[in-house]
């Protein structure tokens, strides 16, 4: 069976962060310019695109169910794997049954190049690279609902974490234009969406690497200014930036900007020195309760998320506690704890003493713990207070849901005028499902 242009329908499913998200709607843009109709991934469609995530066991092992949930609703579909995994592991993807194209980093964003010469053959085709060659820069910018975009300002890592096959996966630190950032808020405005939430790989490094160069034309400090000048959006978010990137002069900004919220997503990964340098993050926890200490100074309501990973190779349980106790006594919001798993070419693979895997599990499950009485404590503390709402467009048995601009979820009855719009609200109570409540 050929799949040409004749084909007129593509379905998007993606693993993964949100810089993943919004690459998956640039993609999905340029089918849609050369005719195609994008439906639904549970819908029958003439092509599936499946954007792939490497950093977590899991995502790999996802991938198989998603291609057979592709060919259940499609058995002759065109199925095309890119992102990540299909950068560190073409071979591995290619040999999945039903997955005919895989497109390496310097590739899924030419994807529709293919589309002439598309046809189910055995063994897959595979279109990847050296990851050398990523080092140009592609913008992207997804909406996922009406309410908020994802907006991509920065690709690729020059950091040499030991767990981490992200700078394999994606290359070198490189950045979008201030210009290019600017018209992409620009277009968003005009679809009346009201949040950004900028994305990237490692954001504060932003400016550095424009288009495989290393000149430093603009710093992340010139792109949050410029950003908050945008008309129509009421709020920017800043998804995660490395604690020895979020300098001072952003976080006072950021406390008297005109858009920018009080919440900041800041990886931790460990409270323990001693890893911290195994891992060669590039910081210690000096610096963390340092970074944590001048949020809280300048925005008392300021909500902090952290990265955790638990289980890395040598963690001891002296180790682990002196982590657990760190954020017990930090004035953190919430945590995203994830369980180390050992990845191909990096470093940690090769590391004595691997932490064994019931040993893992219950440390993620205490820290996940934390982090519920966290979230609650940081909820409870908002109670009386006046903050604003942006509601989302889901009806959730009868419940209408969304986000105060420092990241309390909120809940009242469903109204559909309430959609997309911005509402100070009283912060009432706390639900039983543990979100806050406001009396309608």
């Amino acid at each position: 069976m050929e799949v040409a242009t004749a084909a007129k329908s593509v379905a998007f499913y993606t693993l993964g962060c949100k810089l993943n998200f919004s690459e998956t709607s640039t993609i999905a843009r340029s089918f849609k310019d050369e005719g195609f109709d994008r439906v639904d991934f549970n819908e029958k469609a003439d092509i599936y695109v499946i954007n792939t995530c490497s950093v977590t066991e899991n995502a790999d092992k996802r991938f198989k169910s998603i291609v057979r949930k592709a060919q259940q609703h499609n058995e002759d579909a065109f199925v095309i794997a890119v992102g990540c995994y299909a950068q560190l592991k073409p071979a591995e993807l290619a040999a999945v049954d039903g997955v005919d194209l895989v497109l390496g980093a310097t590739e899924k964003f030419k994807v529709t190049d293919y589309l002439n010469q598309l046809s189910k053959e055995e063994p897959a085709q595979i279109h990847s690279c050296e990851i050398d060659d990523a080092d140009f820069y592609v913008g992207s910018y997804s909406i996922g609902d009406r309410t908020r975009a994802f907006l991509k300002v920065q690709d690729g890592c020059d950091y040499k974490c030991t767990y981490c096959t992200i700078p394999l996966a994606r290359g070198i630190s490189r950045s979008d234009t201030l210009e290019n950032v600017m018209n992409n808020a620009r277009e968003i405005s005009n679809k009346g969406i009201k949040e950004i939430v900028l994305t990237g790989v490692n954001i504060g490094d932003y400016g550095k690497g424009e288009f495989g160069n290393k000149r430093h034309e603009h710093t992340f400090l010139d792109l949050v200014h410029a950003l908050d000048t945008v008309n129509g959006i009421e709020r920017l978010r800043i998804s995660s930036i490395e604690p020895n990137l979020l300098k001072n002069e952003t976080i006072e900004f950021v406390s008297r900007a005109n858009a920018f919220v009080p919440h900041f997503h800041i990886p931790l990964q460990s409270g323990n020195n001693e890893l911290l340098g195994k891992m060669r993050r590039r910081y210690n926890r000096e610096l963390y309760v340092d970074r944590v200490t001048k949020i809280k100074e300048v925005m008392p309501d300021c909500c902090i998320g952290v990265d955790v990973i638990v289980g890395f190779p040598g963690e001891t349980d002296e180790h682990f506690l002196d982590t657990y106790q760190f954020l017990s006594e930090l004035d953190i919001s919430y945590l995203h704890v994830f369980t180390y798993s050992e990845r191909d070419n990096t470093l940690a693979a090769t590391m004595d003493s691997p932490v064994p895997m019931n040993v893992r599990k219950k440390r993620s499950k205490m820290l996940r713990g934390l982090s519920v009485k966290k979230r609650r404590a940081f909820y409870e503390s908002q109670l009386g207070k006046e903050k604003t709402v942006l509601w989302e467009a889901e009806n959730k048995e009868g419940f209408i849901h969304g986000f105060t601009e420092n990241y309390v979820k909120v809940k009242t009855f469903w109204n559909p005028n309430l959609v997309n719009q911005l509402e100070p609200v009283s912060l009432d109570y706390i639900d039983e499902d543990g979100l806050v409540r406001i009396k309608s």
